[in-house]
């Protein structure tokens, strides 16, 4: 089914620019409050109560603790469409390194029980106060819309489990189906007041697996009486690289990243095992099924020519519940949103995204049965002087990803609430 496409008309922009501006100088203390204040993924308890009741004072009916922290903000205003709008909540185990005054000093526990710093390094804070700025401005244009709101709070967006959690506690039985969902995501790259978007393949799908090089450990200086896990895992490595240079079409985007290796207590110790940790990207299913054989296929083969015993051949576990699709926007959802952010923003700041190896779990609510489209813009973040003076910028991720935060908030307010009003209006 095709969807028309509609714009605002400039009495509905002016209004919203107004409405925008007003609301700044309290939305830029809950951003501060929500960057000095992050949580871990999985302990979202804090944030997710402040965002609720945000989402209450803001006139919306709000069920909490839906797939753990998540929560889902309801606000209907008569019949028409169904609108989700989602934020996630989750901060990441990083020391920030911004020098900033509000700057994170909270440290936690993370799963394995280590002590981390804890900063929004990914740019959930911005996602949030942009989600509540919109639920703010929407609650007070509701003459000039017409439908249902569904503002929904996610948790665990960085272990790429929250998502799918909460369809599994009934997201899409137990409040109103979406007809549309939409997201913003900040970029690290592109300057304060512009946003980008793409219709079609927007970010990769991911997988991460745990691979354990087995040996037979001994002394160093008799490293002949061992099979050494630390030279297997090594060369295992390096034949990873051939991956995607020799069995991916060269015009097929793939990613095969070790991202970590444990191995071994002491200089002189050959260890029983060496632990890898590796994520992988795509966008063709076939090519994921690709990557994952030959990861299996490469440890194993490896293992063999060292003369590793079958009893001892390397462990190779995917972490599917971690595992989630490319985010596909709806191409003719996309279009209608381009032309309601156009409409607010201009045609000058909204650009063609490129498409992206970072990975988002906002793609699994568009992969169930139900098939809602979807659609997820870009969200400039940097100071424009800083973003066209050449230098290199902190990526997300980052210690150092510090965003420009009021022109990139008001900017996000007024395209997600353009792009919510686009769909709902009278």
């Amino acid at each position: 089914m095709g969807i028309a496409i509609q714009s605002l008309n400039a009495a509905s922009d002016a209004e919203i620019r107004s409405l925008t501006d007003r609301e700044i100088p309290s939305l830029m203390k809950l951003y501060i409050h929500l960057h000095s204040n992050p949580e871990l993924s999985l302990r979202e308890s804090n944030t997710a109560a402040r965002i609720s009741k945000e989402l209450e004072n803001a006139g919306f009916v709000v069920t909490r603790n839906v797939g753990g922290y998540g929560f889902v903000g309801v606000l209907k205003n008569g019949d028409g469409p169904v609108v989700m709008v989602r934020t996630d909540l989750d901060g990441l185990p990083v020391v920030e390194e911004t020098g900033l005054d509000y700057a994170s000093l909270i440290r936690a526990k993370d799963l394995q029980g280590r002590d981390v710093g804890v900063m929004h390094a990914c740019g959930h804070d911005i996602h949030m106060t942009c989600f509540i700025g919109t639920a703010r401005l929407l609650s007070q244009l509701k003459k000039s819309w017409r439908g249902t709101l569904l503002m929904v709070g996610q948790p665990a967006e960085e272990l790429s489990v929250g998502s799918k959690a909460m369809l599994k506690d009934g997201l899409f039985q137990r409040f109103p189906l979406p007809d549309y969902m939409l997201a913003l995501h900040a970029d690290a790259g592109l300057e304060a007041g512009k946003v980008r978007l793409r219709p079609g393949d927007a970010l990769a799908g991911t997988d991460n697996l745990d691979v354990t090089i087995r040996g037979v450990s001994g002394h160093g200086a008799y490293s002949y009486t061992t099979i050494d896990p630390v030279v297997l895992s090594a060369q295992t490595i390096m034949a990873l690289q051939t991956i995607v240079s020799r069995r991916i079409s060269a015009v097929e985007p793939a990613v095969v990243t070790v991202g970590s290796i444990h191995g071994g207590a002491k200089h002189n110790i050959i260890p029983d095992e060496v632990k890898l940790e590796i994520t992988t990207r795509y966008y063709s299913d076939a090519v994921r099924e690709r990557i994952l054989s030959s990861i299996d296929r490469i440890a194993k083969g490896v293992a063999a020519t060292g003369g590793v015993p079958k009893e001892f051949e390397p462990i190779v576990k995917l972490r599917e519940n971690e595992s989630i699709p490319p985010v596909y926007n709806t191409p003719e959802l996309t279009v209608r949103v381009t032309a309601s952010i156009e409409g607010i923003l201009g045609k000058e700041n909204t650009e063609m995204a490129d498409k992206v190896m970072g990975g988002e779990d906002f793609g699994v609510f568009g992969r169930t049965s139900e098939k809602r489209p979807l659609c997820l813009f870009w969200l400039g973040t940097v100071d424009p002087q800083k973003a066209r003076g050449g230098a290199l910028l902190p990526s997300l991720h980052s210690s150092r990803f510090a965003p420009l935060p009021e022109p990139t908030i008001k900017t996000g307010v007024k395209a997600m609430t353009a792009a919510v009003m686009g769909l709902l209006a009278k």
